[in-house]
This record gives C-alpha cells, sequence and structure tokens, in this order.
C-alpha cells in the first residue's frame, strides 16, 4: 500500500518519536524511507519591528552539515532494519518545503510527530503539522509527541 514514506524531522528527540512507527510501517509494505530535514535560510526575530534576518554563508553551509551528518546517522539505523531509506536536506519555509517535497518525489504517506503545542506557543510558533495536514493532498501519519514527565 505504501511504497515510498515522507518522515520530516527537525533534529529533536521529540520529533524522533514518529521513527518506530515508520519503520513498522516501512517493514510491513517494503517502503522506502526518505528522511527530510528543513533548514530555513532565515533566522527568526522577536522583535515585532525587524524584518527576518538571513543567516550568514557559512552559518548556513555549517547547518546544512550537521543536518546531513544527522540524518546519515538515522539513514544508518533504517538500513541495519533492512529498510531502504535516503535523506534530503531542504531550504525554505518548512511546511511549504514538506509539501513540495512530498509532491516532488510522490510520496505515498508524510509520517511526523506533532509537537502538541497549545495555547499561545501555538499561536506566536505556528504549528508545521496543521499546516501540512490542511494543504496536503495524501496519507498522514501524525503522533502528538510530548515531552515525558
Amino acid at each position: 500500500m505504501y511504497k515510498r514514506i515522507l518522515v520530516p524531522l527537525d533534529g529533536s528527540k521529540r520529533a524522533e518519536r514518529i521513527l518506530p512507527h515508520v519503520k513498522a510501517i516501512a517493514q510491513a509494505n517494503a517502503a522506502k524511507v526518505v528522511l527530510l530535514q528543513v533548514i530555513n535560510p532565515f533566522v527568526p526575530v522577536i522583535d515585532p519591528h525587524a524584518f527576518m534576518q538571513e543567516r550568514s554563508r557559512e552559518e548556513l553551509e555549517r547547518i546544512i552539515r550537521e543536518a546531513e551528518s544527522y540524518l546519515e546517522t538515522l539513514r544508518n539505523d533504517f538500513a541495519a532494519a533492512s529498510i531502504d531509506a535516503e535523506f534530503l536536506v531542504a531550504q525554505g519555509p518548512v511546511a511549504e518545503s514538506i509539501i513540495s517535497t512530498a509532491q516532488n518525489m510522490d510520496v505515498d504517506m508524510i509520517a511526523m510527530a506533532s509537537h502538541g503545542r497549545s495555547g499561545l506557543s501555538r499561536v506566536f510558533y505556528g504549528s508545521v503539522a496543521a499546516a501540512v495536514l490542511q494543504r496536503i493532498d495524501r496519507p498522514l501519519l501524525l503522533i502528538r509527541a510530548r515531552d515525558k514527565g
């Protein structure tokens, strides 16, 4: 049923809570997994009168190298479980990059963890999961990943 699964990650342990679910689905369907990390080339500025500041080329290159190293480690974990996986680092607004990657790679499903924010924190930070859910045209596996405790 599922042949290609897109897994957006942000490098956090919370986001990685989707991985056991993805492994089980990938093994059951002999699906390929695409691990994605999106790097926003702009630094969010808290000052309401300031514009978004673009990251320096050096900082952006460093962040991309770190993301590639992180995703390579995860890809190797999938390979150890006999799951075909690849990774991609994209740049741009996060939700839009997830959606365009899903469409361009013709994935059958997106699997991701939601941080489970509510109230003002959701309004202030937005919700990538909600933005993807509202605009995607394919199945979305979404788990709520809260801090333990």
